[in-house]
């Protein structure tokens, strides 16, 4: 009886798979093509906008440091270059509340949520699109971009995120 219902749950379970699967496949087969064109969706409640390389870099492009941090390694200083998370949202007039989260995905279904007041810190959260004055290699090249969420003040990088596609201001 104990193994009926070990079989009856893994086959319940891979037909909820599958049934979410069916279902995400368009929102996934829409962020791989975001990727390819090396754009970057920027939502709010009320609005959405695609970007593409040269409009992010208009905003406010800077070069800083960072360290990254991997397991078992040591940290390794790099110079990226990319703009304030911050300056986006401004340029596209979305107000960023005290108190509300900012929600950023990977094409790979990675998600990290930031709060307010670290995007609104300076110096702190870039969308960098450059390491060490290279563009950022694509993930088919085993790079971490077109664009890698960079979080100064993160002491593991842990939130980090590579091969962001979309940044969603929570409203």
């Amino acid at each position: 009886m104990k193994n009926k219902n070990i079989v009856f749950s893994v086959v319940g379970l891979a037909v909820i798979v599958l049934i979410l699967g069916f279902f995400n496949r368009r929102n996934v087969k829409d962020k791989l093509e975001i990727h390819e064109k090396r754009e970057i969706i920027i939502k709010s409640e009320e609005r959405e906008y695609n970007l593409n390389l040269d409009e992010i870099s208009e905003l406010g492009e800077e070069e800083f440091t960072a360290d990254l941090k991997s397991s078992g390694k040591a940290a390794e200083t790099h110079i990226y270059t990319g703009v304030p998370v911050k300056n986006i949202f401004k340029e596209k007039d979305l107000e960023v509340q005290k108190d509300k989260q900012i929600i950023v995905r990977s094409v790979d279904g990675y998600v990290v949520a930031l709060e307010s007041d670290e995007v609104l810190e300076e110096d702190n959260v870039y969308l960098a699109y450059k390491v060490d004055g290279e563009f950022l290699k694509a993930r088919e090249e085993g790079g971490s971009g077109p664009y890698q969420l960079i979080i100064r003040e993160d002491q593991f990088s842990q939130r980090w995120c590579k091969h962001v596609v979309e940044i969603v201001l929570d409203e």
